[in-house]
């Protein structure tokens, strides 16, 4: 005959395992309803593009926050070679909420600006072809902001590609780098954003006035290290503001966002959570 402690004790432990399993399967769908309450679902891509030097280590610090945050599960990775190859590496379902795709650029130090938009093109082009998606989303640092902007320039009004949504320019040097063309509280801006002094670069970028997309969402971020040159070490604010007279009177809204302190450095705003959140709420929130 059985033990009718022996078997208390194992029906105990059952509804004790039964309880817990159900109360964690409870704060598992509290959260997921939470994330979808908050965050938008659909299946908009969200591409990161670094800059010079750099790879998409510099962007995982931002992917990784948005996923933590919930607004995607899905990460994938696009490599570029030096010749314009792209491989994509991982897949997104056709499920996917928010997919976010890092792009490696093998040379991180091209400084064709034409040359990095061809390779925007390919990745574009490549994941359009592999996924069907109807719109994406973009994020650059740095260099990353000219290869998006010269995609752009050199592609806009061309039909079969997909519609930009939104646009994050993080660190961007439209119109100069410090020590190399443009000096510290130099440039000077009109209130409308047009900067007394243009680069080469920039000169071209003026086309942007007349062909840059009406349905772009432009979230502008700069770092100023509060040390009295109005830069965020590498890049003078005027620069990075002097896209608002490229897209202003063209896109759909354009907003500018100041990161201060040392955290803002040039280097350092991929990795500021100040930026995260900027860019999540930006991208994602509904």
């Amino acid at each position: 005959m059985r033990n009718p402690k022996k078997k208390q004790k194992l029906v105990a432990v059952l509804i004790t395992f039964l309880v817990v399993v159900g109360a964690l399967y409870g704060c598992s769908q509290k959260n997921q309803t939470s994330t979808e309450t908050k965050f938008v679902q659909n299946s908009t891509p969200t591409l990161f593009f670094h800059g010079y030097g750099s790879s998409f280590n510099a962007e995982t610090h931002m992917t990784e926050a948005a996923k933590k945050a919930g607004v995607t599960r899905k990460i994938i990775r696009v490599n570029v070679s030096s010749n314009g190859y792209v491989k994509i590496i991982g897949s997104i379902s056709n499920k996917a909420i928010n997919p976010i795709i890092e792009v490696n650029f093998d040379n991180n130090k091209m400084t064709n600006y034409h040359t990095q938009g061809e390779w925007v093109k390919n990745v574009i082009k490549a994941l359009q072809k592999e996924y069907k998606f109807k719109q994406i989303n973009l994020v650059g640092h740095s260099m990353g902001n000219m290869a998006i902007n010269f995609y752009i320039l050199d592609n806009a009004g061309k039909k079969d590609f997909p519609k930009i949504n939104k646009i994050v320019d993080i660190a961007g040097h439209y119109n100069g780098l410090l020590g190399v063309n443009d000096k510290v509280n130099r440039m000077k801006l009109s209130e409308n954003g047009k900067p007394d002094k243009m680069t080469k670069a920039y000169r071209e970028l003026l086309k942007l006035r007349k062909i840059y997309p009406t349905n772009i969402d432009v979230l502008n971020i700069y770092g100023d290290k509060n040390d009295g040159t109005h830069s965020d070490g590498r890049v003078s604010n005027a620069s990075t503001k002097s896209l608002k007279y490229l897209v202003k009177t063209r896109a759909h809204s354009y907003r500018e966002e100041k990161i201060v302190g040392k955290m803002a450095q040039h280097s350092k705003l991929h990795e500021n959570k100040q930026v995260d959140k900027l860019l999540i709420n930006f991208l994602w929130k509904k």
